[in-house]
């Protein structure tokens, strides 16, 4: 069975979140980061970096969350065949892992490049309802929960971009993330 690694509050939770879309059975290894069970060498022998997230499949020891969304689809998603589809997919997971998430979770960055990704973006959503069309991918994945953290991490508003919030809020109503990214509710 697939292993995927992860700590709270982490990365894990967008390769988790796709593993749900797909329904694939896996293992959740929880590792304590403030204990360092990510420095020990069991884990270290599985990603050398010491990160997370990080998964097992089979022989396969493979970590970066971008790299595993990418060979999760690959593997087990559907997608269509072709070097034009797969450029756009990762076009879009490169883009949410580095020009997103420094655009936004930066802070020096993020009053220069936030509007810019969010017009952006926003204009694509007025257009269509995921981020290849009509489609939801691993691509939606990848942008869709690091937009997502936004709310959970920043509490930035994101009025300006109407269609944007539309789109998070169609990812948020999805059985998946409901199950790995939605808030707990108070008892």
């Amino acid at each position: 069975m697939l292993k995927l690694y992860g700590g709270a509050r982490s990365r894990a939770s967008i390769v988790q979140l796709y593993l749900e879309e797909l329904g694939i059975p896996y293992e959740f290894v929880m590792l304590d980061m403030q204990k360092g069970e990510h420095r020990q060498p069991e884990y270290l022998a599985i990603n050398p970096i010491g990160k997370v997230p990080s998964i097992v499949d089979g022989d396969l020891k493979l970590w970066e969350s971008g790299a595993i969304l990418l060979y999760l689809a690959e593997k087990y998603g559907n997608i269509p065949v072709g070097p034009e589809y797969k450029a756009a997919i990762a076009q879009w997971v490169l883009f949410a892992n580095s020009t997103l998430a420094i655009g936004v979770f930066v802070e020096a960055n993020r009053d220069r490049e936030m509007p810019i990704l969010m017009a952006a973006l926003n204009q694509i959503f007025q257009q269509q309802p995921y981020l290849l069309g009509e489609q939801f991918s691993v691509a939606d994945v990848a942008v869709g929960a690091t937009l997502a953290y936004i709310p959970m991490m920043l509490k930035l508003d994101l009025s300006a971009y109407p269609a944007v919030l539309d789109y998070m809020k169609r990812l948020s109503e999805r059985p998946a993330f409901q199950k790995v990214l939605a808030p707990p509710t108070p008892a």
